[in-house]
């Protein structure tokens, strides 16, 4: 992996952690899972094509 694919992916994992947070503390939000969701596989997309 690159340094910026491990940039994504250390991005990602932390934002997991802040919208879960926020969903504990504060109740869900669907916009935070959706952008979370469209982060997670803007990352999978940018690692798959990195490793090809």
């Amino acid at each position: 992996m690159s340094g910026s694919t491990k940039t994504m992916s250390v991005l990602t994992v932390g934002v997991l952690v802040l919208t879960t947070a926020y969903t504990v503390a504060l109740g869900s939000n669907g916009w935070l899972w959706f952008g979370w969701v469209v982060l997670g596989l803007v990352t999978i997309g940018v690692a798959a094509i990195r490793d090809a």
